[in-house]
């Protein structure tokens, strides 16, 4: 069983720290990092709880770095929110903590770190209480809090058997047949060539399988798999994978590209969206607004279009259409980030409804709505239909990738709409709403 869980908090409260003690893997890795004591960028470690691997992705908790923030958290099962005893709660663990919540990432700990550094034990009390009001209208409002020092080493027992717990009751990543992996690195290793890194998603990968790199189209070949630099012949969802390609320079990768078997995803410039505007936002969401969207490791430039709204007030919900700077490879089901470019802020996030749109719709039309809503919302094989409603038929995997059912889930959702007349087969693997 393979898991990965990620840091997140405020600058300076111990995240690398931690996994260090954890890991026993130092997960600053830039020269910069080492000189300024501070983590700037992604870094990553791995250890063994039980028969579970875990990799940990450790992410930068400075304001100036949120967005390097951003490119490691999305693909997490799990989080350690870390908050130091001796300053308890603090702006980027509140920013942090609102951005797991848009993420949809439901399972955590909280880790009370620096405990060493406190002698009033009324005062751990205190910030555990202020801890516990943080979380209470959160996803993470069930997350237990464990008091630890990772100079001392006390409470790390506790820390490794509550995250054992914890990891063993997340279901297995699912299997749609359609592997994605987010790149989050890319460099060279004499001798093999160009690599990349990520946390796979929605298929497995083999040695020796053709793959497709999006935006850019780029073809190349497995040539190498490790997963925490063990050499394997196959890599499962879940799990932090480094991918040694063939015909595929380093020049021509970035972070935020996305690996995939070729002709399983395309890139999008246009895209439905549902959107959470964060209670704190320092305005009302406008129509035309320019903002900077992030998905899995990739981030753009957008303009906003409102569909249900003449403007989005913080606190509230609705319906978007994105037009993307840059193409990017998105599926139905991705959790996604807003910000403002400048000044730079967290405004809100959601969730992908159909990450490829052909036009770009009117506003405040109820048939548009609907359909939205259907699809967040509807049963299975009504999500299938809305899906297979075109002009021309649609084959199986071009309906599994914008529903994102598994093989199973699609066929019964398939058989469903079939019996009920909603969908009609054409031909083998073609079908129309």
């Amino acid at each position: 069983m393979m898991r990965v869980i990620g840091t997140a908090g405020h600058v300076d409260h111990g995240k690398s720290t931690l996994v260090q003690r954890l890991t026993g893997i130092d997960p600053d890795r830039l020269q910069e990092e080492k000189q300024r004591q501070m983590t700037i960028d992604l870094g990553f470690a791995w250890l063994t709880l039980g028969h579970i691997q875990v990799g940990v992705v450790d992410v930068p908790g400075h304001r100036d770095f949120i967005e390097n923030m951003l490119a490691g958290v999305g693909g997490i099962d799990a989080v350690m929110l870390v908050i130091a005893a001796d300053e308890g709660v603090m702006p980027q663990t509140r920013e942090h903590l609102a951005i797991l919540d848009l993420l949809g990432i439901e399972n955590g700990v909280v880790v009370l770190t620096k405990i060493d550094m406190v002698d009033d034990a009324e005062w751990l009390d205190l910030v555990e209480l202020d801890i516990q009001d943080l979380l209470a209208n959160t996803r993470l409002h069930q997350a237990p809090i464990v008091r630890v020092s990772a100079y001392t080493g006390q409470g790390i027992p506790q820390l490794v058997e509550t995250l054992t717990m914890l990891l063993n009751t997340i279901p297995p990543r699912p299997n749609y047949n359609q592997p994605r992996l987010p790149i989050d690195r890319v460099f060279t290793i004499s001798g093999f060539g160009t690599v990349v890194t990520g946390t796979l998603m929605g298929g497995t990968l083999r040695l020796g399988d053709d793959v497709e790199l999006q935006p850019s189209g780029i073809r190349g070949r497995i040539r190498g798999l490790q997963n925490y630099k063990q050499s394997v012949e196959i890599c499962y969802p879940g799990s932090r994978v480094a991918v040694n390609l063939t015909g595929v320079d380093k020049n021509d990768i970035q972070r935020g590209d996305v690996l995939s078997h070729p002709g399983q995803i395309k890139p999008s410039t246009l895209v439905d969206v549902y959107c959470n505007h964060l209670p704190d936002a320092s305005r009302p969401l406008k129509h035309n607004t320019s903002v900077k969207f992030f998905c899995g490791a990739a981030e753009t430039l957008a303009t906003v279009r409102l569909l249900s709204h003449q403007q989005l007030h913080p606190g509230e919900s609705g319906w978007l259409q994105l037009r993307l700077n840059t193409p990017m490879p998105l599926s139905y089901g991705d959790r996604y980030i807003l910000r403002y470019p400048s000044p730079a802020e967290t405004i809100g996030g959601g969730v992908v409804i159909r990450p490829n749109v052909s036009r770009r719709w009117k506003r405040f039309r109820p048939q548009i709505i609907k359909q939205l809503e259907t699809i967040l919302q509807g049963t299975p094989e009504q999500r299938l239909t809305q899906a297979a409603e075109s002009q021309a038929p649609k084959r199986r995997l071009e309906l599994q990738q914008i529903t994102g059912f598994t093989d199973t889930e699609f066929d019964l959702a398939l058989n469903t709409a079939l019996d009920q007349e909603m969908l009609i087969a054409l031909m083998p693997d073609q079908y129309m709403a």
